[in-house]
């Protein structure tokens, strides 16, 4: 309960403000992922979003998917703060038991910890007054530290003392987000 109330407690500050929107991933949320987050304006042209991406699954049609990321991204809107296009760099930090693209297919996964950093590209429109649509895609460089397992028995693949280490330029976040901006009510 105190994990849900400090996930929360930001949103519950910026929703008092007119200038704020709450948004879900419509794309993948339908298949079990989460990914939630959280914008606020603080000029008519910059805003600041914080996202999660849930991955619960420990199996996935046989591989493991299951992953935890929170990024930070400011935005430059060239109309006006949350409407139209937009680009903006982002940084993120993300947990993971995963079978990476290539492992597919095999016994053997990979748990650890990535570092993200990159650029996102977007547009944003409104669909009435409180919802709207934010399409998306980012990427960047990714640093990962992991372990690599086998399904089959209890023991580490790799060679590496601690840690293997990876890095890669890759396309990490996208979608279709939907919005709900809230409305301050005039005193």
């Amino acid at each position: 309960m105190k994990k849900l109330f400090w996930i929360l407690l930001p949103t519950l500050i910026f929703a008092q403000r007119k200038d704020t929107q709450v948004k879900i991933n419509a794309l993948t949320a339908p298949i079990g992922i989460a990914n939630f987050g959280i914008e606020h304006a603080f000029t008519n042209n910059i805003t600041v979003q914080a996202d999660a991406l849930i991955s619960p699954w420990k199996s996935f049609a046989d591989n493991h998917l299951q992953i935890y990321m929170g990024f930070l991204e400011g935005r430059y809107y060239f109309s006006s703060a949350m409407n139209k296009f937009y680009v903006g760099p982002n940084i993120g930090l993300g947990f993971y038991d995963i079978q990476k693209w290539n492992y597919w297919n095999t016994n053997k996964y990979q748990r650890g910890v990535a570092f993200v950093a990159g650029a996102t590209v977007g547009y944003q429109f409104q669909i009435n007054e409180h919802w709207g649509i934010d399409a998306f895609i980012g990427g960047g460089h990714s640093e990962g530290n992991y372990k690599g397992y086998r399904k089959d028995v209890p023991e580490r693949y790799d060679s590496a003392q601690i840690f293997n280490k990876s890095g890669e330029w890759l396309i990490y976040r996208g979608g279709v987000m939907l919005t709900y901006k809230f409305k301050r009510k005039n005193k």
